[in-house]
């Protein structure tokens, strides 16, 4: 019984220490995203952490402020969203596809 219990806890320090490293990568890594047929683009790292905006110097041009508050808004909402896909499936990787009980 004992054996088995240090066992689980090496499996968990395991666990931990790649958990820890993979934040690291996912901070390191990007996704990006546009709108507007490219006139906005947000770059997130894979943690969901918006690093950049660029806006199309045209877009401002129009003097819509609620049109680019729009696309700033969709490109941003999409580059979290690959962020956390790109997550959720480094996490299935940690957990070699287990739906685990708790989030990590």
């Amino acid at each position: 019984m004992n054996n088995n219990f240090e066992q689980i806890l090496q499996m968990g320090q395991q666990v931990q220490a790649r958990l820890t490293e993979l934040q690291t990568e996912l901070a390191d890594r990007t996704v990006t995203s546009t709108s507007g047929g490219g006139m906005v683009t947000a770059t997130a790292d894979g943690r969901g952490r918006i690093r950049e905006i660029d806006i199309d110097p045209a877009v401002l041009e129009e003097k819509d402020v609620e049109m680019v508050e729009d696309l700033v808004l969709a490109a941003v909402s999409e580059a979290q969203t690959r962020a956390h896909a790109l997550y959720e499936e480094e996490m299935r990787k940690v957990s070699g596809g287990m739906n685990l009980p708790f989030q990590l």
